[in-house]
């Protein structure tokens, strides 16, 4: 496979490195498939995803949401002015924004492909009742979630008002920062949690089998993409799951 191409070097910008970006290119007649990490609602993300966007203009985006929450998202993106982010919706309604020709899917579930997944992965391993019931509820409460914004969708259409289904989250660190600071920030963020999450162990824990079926359902998605699609892939997911999705797709 050719050696991917760097993504950081093309810019100039604090808040696009390594570290958040990644390039995998596509095997054979395949497109490549450019990986963007994301703090949910971190200015610096935000940034990152707008920036990369309008410069790679690419023909298809992924995002890191169920199918039943890409119309919210949309609604999102087309509220408020266009010299400042979306209100709602963080770093994916600014990437729907931000690519108003591509064409926009959802690779993160709820969906039947990772319920199949799911629960042919509990069966084969045996799991205790105690960790299957976790499992499947947590399934219930994202399936919720997914479906709370179709509804919040059909009002913000309905109506004049904008439904938000969760409250953004604030940090020290604001839009208008110098993009130095922003970077500085979110780096300092992602260590910290990543150090939380490391002190823990999850090995066979029902949040492993829900992230390690979310990721491996992400990666086909993302396979089956760059094999039908003809221009660049662009996926932005959660910065957790950047390098077992680039190392996976590389393989």
């Amino acid at each position: 496979m050719a050696e991917s191409p760097p993504v950081a070097a093309s810019f100039d910008d604090p808040r696009i490195t390594a570290q958040f970006c990644r390039r995998v290119a596509g095997p054979g007649s395949s497109s490549d498939c450019l990986l963007l990490g994301v703090v949910h609602d971190h200015p610096a993300s935000i940034a990152r995803v707008e920036t990369v966007l309008e410069a790679v203009n690419p023909e298809t985006v992924a995002l890191e949401l169920p199918t039943a929450a890409l119309p919210l998202y949309r609604a999102y993106a087309r509220d408020g002015s266009d010299d400042a982010p979306p209100r709602f919706g963080g770093e994916m309604s600014a990437a729907i924004r931000a690519a108003p020709d591509a064409s926009v899917l959802g690779i993160d579930a709820p969906n039947w492909s990772f319920v199949r997944r799911l629960v042919t992965r509990l069966v084969a391993d045996r799991v205790s009742p105690a960790t299957a019931r976790r499992v499947l509820s947590g399934l219930g409460g994202a399936t919720r979630e997914a479906l709370t914004c179709r509804v919040a969708a059909t009002l913000t259409h309905a109506t004049s008002m904008t439904i938000a289904c969760d409250d953004s989250i604030e940090y020290d660190c604001e839009h208008d920062d110098p993009p130095e600071r922003q970077a500085a920030h979110e780096r300092s963020h992602v260590a910290s949690v990543q150090a939380l999450l490391g002190s823990v162990d999850r090995e066979g824990s029902a949040l492993s089998y829900r992230d390690e079926t979310r990721e491996r359902c992400m990666i086909d998605r993302l396979e089956e993409l760059r094999a039908s699609e003809d221009g660049v892939v662009v996926a932005v997911v959660g910065v957790d799951h950047l390098e077992v999705l680039a190392d996976a797709l590389e393989a």
